[in-house]
């Protein structure tokens, strides 16, 4: 608490000292101010933009090994005449349509949706919604955004090796990740891989500290556990899940290393390459897939857990009723966190494992959904009978909802291990994880821009392209995912260059084209939120106080953003964060956290 102390301290002397007369009046600099910054917004926004950078690469890669697998047979010279090294003869090469795939897959799940949703949210609105001025540690906080800055800059710098981009797969299975000769993107590339991966495992460790340690310690005064926002309690738990199980991704890497650089066999044993044997011995790819898969599904709530506190917050908001089951949805997302360790081996169901261990991956794969389900219900029942406004956050948390439901139902089919060995590594793998865990989680990521857009840039974002941008994600997502369901249970495996070849698959072309088409109309859609959201970063509507009317703290601090947060004294809270609608004979329909409670509240002890 000393710590603490010392930093509000600081803090306070930084927003009451500074431009006040006293003669210690400074005029930061564009790069102290915005490049080297230690003030937890201009963090967020930091993350959110280098986000929004990864997101058009890794997007744009889709779009290209989209184009091959829609039109096979056709040439595209222009391509060719921009993505040389990518192309041969008008046609995308077999080798670096699998470096796409990989590198697809890496940007999108860790710089995407795991360092951006939560280095975003997690340090725009923990010290906001709980009453702080900043941080627990400011310094390693900014020191986390350039440790993903780092990771960027390596992966980056790989796709333009002469011998390609990582091509392993997004999970980098040996002994194609751990032998140089396999591939030529097995070579360089992997180093590259493997370098970032490191780097971005301490940027994630960084900030997942900081944000647990400040939920912690440095809640103002009256703002209990209990009274916290749920977007507040997710991100907490998020954090928690990824100091636990990134650690375990590192060590992985490291024995991987050591395969590839020093001559060890801790995935490798009796391989033959062109007829010739290699000298390794006792080591086991099993090994590399317990340990890859003990990150990588918690990795998948790692990802969903941010969208669902700020659905759940936005939901409340806009349907202008209290969130059911507030203590529901606290326990739920405490299940999700413990159960989401112990259902790694559901992605491996295939790899000779013992059926008796088998069944019990399959119990506690099936238990993760009732939490799950906890969840889908109290939002359908906070969205009942409520006073729903139609806004863009509002429509994004409503797709969100929608995408997690249709997504999360075929789960429990991949999560029974008898259906598994028969739709494993089809494109029905594809669909649900992409629904469930990439579209659900980006239209999370959109309605909390579009709700804390005020917060962050003091403007409104234009809603009539906010619309647009929902009518072609929410209809494009579907038309891109929903028919994969069908070419996935027909056996059509995932990763292949092309089915032209095999007869069996050669019949879904056309269904390929329709999702192919889908891709590229739905990507440029995105350009619509991009233009958006620059344009309204500088000439939007200016906002108000509290544009939404909600009830938590973040509301209440200037809406120029300070560093510090809040002039003078920190507020004070007396309630939870959801009093919406209480009195229908009052022409208010919210009652902020920072409002003191009445007589007859302080008798009705439910919620306060």
């Amino acid at each position: 608490m000393q710590t603490t102390t010392a930093i509000e301290t600081h803090v306070d002397e930084h927003v009451h000292g500074h431009g006040h007369g006293d003669g210690h009046h400074h005029t930061e600099t564009f790069i102290s101010k915005y490049i080297f910054s230690l003030d937890h917004k201009t963090i967020g926004k930091q993350f959110l933009i280098m986000g929004m950078a990864w997101a058009i690469i890794g997007g744009f890669m889709s779009v290209l090994f989209r184009v091959q697998l829609g039109w096979p047979d056709e040439t595209f010279p222009v391509l060719e005449r921009i993505f040389s090294t990518w192309f041969t003869d008008g046609k995308l090469n077999p080798e670096a349509y699998y470096s796409l795939i990989t590198m697809h897959g890496t940007i999108m799940v860790f710089f995407v949706l795991t360092a951006s949703l939560s280095g975003t949210f997690a340090n725009v609105l923990i010290p906001l919604q709980i009453g702080a001025r900043d941080m627990a540690s400011p310094l390693m906080n900014a020191l986390s955004f350039w440790f993903f800055f780092a990771a960027g800059v390596v992966m980056f710098a790989s796709l333009f090796l002469p011998t390609g981009a990582a091509s392993a797969g997004w999970t980098i299975y040996p002994p194609l990740s751990a032998l140089p000769q396999t591939s030529p993107g097995s070579g360089n590339g992997m180093t590259f891989w493997l370098i970032a991966m490191v780097l971005f495992v301490a940027s994630t460790l960084l900030g997942g500290l900081n944000y647990v340690s400040t939920v912690l310690n440095m809640r103002t005064k009256g703002m209990t556990m209990f009274r916290l926002p749920l977007t507040v309690w997710a991100l907490f738990f998020t954090a928690i899940i990824g100091i636990l199980s990134f650690p375990v991704l590192v060590s992985c890497v490291v024995l991987l290393i050591f395969d590839r650089g020093l001559g060890t066999s801790f995935y490798l044993s009796n391989i033959v390459i062109g007829g010739k044997a290699l000298p390794y011995a006792g080591g086991s790819p099993i090994l590399f897939q317990h340990l890859f898969w003990f990150l990588g599904h918690p990795e998948v709530y790692i990802i969903i857990l941010p969208a669902m506190g700020m659905v759940s917050e936005i939901l409340a908001v806009h349907s202008r009723k209290p969130i059911f089951g507030y203590k529901a949805m606290i326990f739920s997302i405490l299940g999700i966190t413990v159960l989401g360790f112990i259902v790694w081996a559901h992605h491996m169901y295939l790899s000779g494992m013992n059926p008796f261990l088998g069944s019990v991956f399959t119990l506690f794969t099936l238990l993760i959904a009732i939490p799950s389900a906890v969840k889908v219900f109290n939002w359908l029942t906070t969205l009942w009978r409520g006073n729903i406004r139609i806004t863009p956050p509002s429509m994004f948390a409503i797709g969100f909802v929608s995408m997690f439901i249709s997504g999360g139902l075929t789960g429990i089919w991949l999560g029974n291990s008898t259906v598994d060995i028969q739709l494993h590594d089809t494109y029905f793998v594809v669909a649900h994880f992409h629904i469930v865990m990439g579209i659900a989680a980006f239209f999370g990521m959109y309605a909390g821009i579009y709700h804390w857009f005020p917060r962050m840039f003091g403007r409104m974002m234009n809603d009539t392209m906010a619309y647009i941008h929902f009518a072609i994600t929410f209809i494009g997502a579907y038309l891109i995912f929903w028919p994969m369901h069908f070419i996935g249970l027909a056996g059509v495996p995932r990763r292949y260059y092309s089915f032209n070849e095999i007869e069996a698959f050669a019949q879904y072309g056309d269904l390929n084209k329709v999702i192919s088409v889908a891709t590229i109309i739905v990507f440029l859609g995105q350009l619509v939120f991009l233009v958006n959201f620059f344009w309204s970063m500088y000439r939007g509507r200016k906002s108000v106080q509290n544009p939404w009317q909600a009830n938590t703290l973040e509301w209440t601090s200037p809406v120029e953003g300070i560093h510090g947060n809040w002039e003078g004294e920190l507020p004070t809270v007396y309630r939870w964060p959801y009093d919406y609608s209480r009195n229908p004979d009052s022409d208010v329909d919210f009652i902020p956290q920072t409002v003191p409670l009445t007589e007859e509240e302080k008798k009705d002890k439910i919620h306060h």
